[in-house]
């Protein structure tokens, strides 16, 4: 897919990769709808975008909120003319908490902005892609989504929903005009962590190479929007995803053993969360 002339809509879009994502498809000479839960965060996009912000509406709508969801397609359409790709970026973490001591509360708001709001936005803007002679359908899932971490066994488990949701997608859309694109970041330096209303535990435990891994926002949404644009299937971003890809392929069991030892720091006990 060319880049340039065509509009696409970001959730997600007011931080981290994102923001990112919407930087760099107008710096390609893209039209963009940048949505996000918050208007001050994307305000500030505007303000980073620059002169290409005159190619950039913002969106202040939840994902989880069906109704806003559904009036999207229309105000995007009003200001860009069209729809040639969805980018479903936004997504929260859980408490560091084991899966036994969340609320309810925190279960469903996880599996509400993650899956469900994917899912949402998909059913209002899939067929508005249909019209397109050529389209773009990308869903973030996380490395989390095919390795467990402790503490974040929901999060995990709604990635892995919207790896197999994307799949199916993919499956299902073979020979038609929209490419289907599932991507698994690894560890990437966003502000999920905030924006989820969550703080990080203190892990003295956790092995210093994680940290070292860490990817740059730029550098995650400059893969994704290359990956986009060949209309790639599966996307590993970062190197510890392919690592942990090829290894819970291999040895799945060692793979998970090996992770839980690293993260077991970050596992607050009930008290202390």
């Amino acid at each position: 897919m060319i880049i340039s002339g065509k509009v696409f809509v970001v959730t997600g879009g007011g931080s981290g990769i994102g923001r990112e994502i919407v930087l760099q498809l107008l710096e390609r000479g893209a039209r963009v709808a940048a949505v996000d839960l918050s208007q001050d965060r994307l305000t500030e996009t505007v303000t980073l975008a620059g002169p290409a912000a005159a190619r950039l509406t913002t969106h202040a709508v939840d994902v989880t909120d069906a109704d806003a969801v559904r009036h999207l397609p229309d105000a995007v359409t009003d200001a860009h003319g069209a729809v040639d790709g969805l980018l479903n970026v936004a997504g929260i973490i859980q408490r560091f908490v084991p899966f036994d001591q969340l609320d309810e509360s925190d279960l469903q708001r996880v599996f509400a902005v993650n899956f469900w709001g994917v899912v949402t936005m998909i059913r209002a803007f899939l067929p508005r892609l249909r019209e397109r002679p050529q389209a773009a359908l990308v869903n973030v899932s996380s490395m989390g989504g095919f390795v467990p971490v402790p503490g974040q066994t929901a999060y995990g488990a709604s990635k892995a929903a919207v790896k197999l949701l994307t799949e199916g997608l993919h499956a299902e859309l073979r020979g038609t005009a929209v490419r289907v694109t599932v991507v698994f970041p690894g560890a990437v330096a966003t502000s999920i962590t905030e924006n989820s209303g969550v703080r990080i535990p203190t892990a003295p435990g956790a092995d210093d190479a994680v940290a070292a891994n860490v990817l740059a926002p730029a550098t995650a949404a400059r893969q994704i929007i290359a990956a986009m644009a060949k209309g790639s299937y599966r996307v590993l971003v970062g190197r510890d995803a392919k690592v942990m890809d090829l290894l819970t392929r291999l040895v799945p069991e060692r793979a998970m053993t090996m992770i839980a030892r690293r993260m077991a720091g970050l596992l607050q006990s009930p008290q202390s969360s």
